[in-house]
């Protein structure tokens, strides 16, 4: 996948679908900025040999992309990266975020992750993220 071919990986004994695993990957590349608007990504087709996968499990991850607004499709060219501002926050999607964090944290706290452990990650991937947008707080 160019750039991200050593980026994207996915796991095929995974619960999670195979489309989510590389549209949440890319879009996790996108807000942390690792591709500039007007960047293209890799075709469908590339994408899909370079993992191994159907190209329509690419070409869905791509349209949730394109979705939230953050790639423009063009057919036989691959996906284009789009400048897209960061929204403001619906009470819906905050609700969603703590309840998907709570998951996440019982999950890992059941395999035996120390809530020191969960805190220094959660600090480290926050300020990985905020560090690329240029700003200090989270909305």
């Amino acid at each position: 996948m160019g750039t991200t071919k050593k980026i994207v990986r996915i796991d095929l004994g995974s619960s999670i679908p195979v489309y989510r695993q590389i549209a949440d990957q890319i879009r996790a590349m996108l807000v942390a900025r690792e591709f500039t608007p007007g960047e293209r990504l890799p075709t469908v087709r590339q994408v899909a040999v370079d993992l191994g996968v159907n190209h329509n499990t690419v070409a869905e991850a791509y349209r949730n992309l394109a979705d939230e607004g953050w790639l423009s499709l063009e057919r036989g060219r691959g996906a284009l990266v789009v400048s897209r501002s960061t929204p403001a926050p619906s009470p819906k999607a905050r609700n969603a975020f703590a309840q998907r964090l709570r998951s996440l944290i019982a999950q890992v706290r059941a395999a035996g992750v120390s809530p020191q452990a969960i805190r220094s990650e959660f600090e480290e991937a926050a300020t990985a993220l905020l560090g690329r947008e240029g700003k200090g707080t989270p909305r």
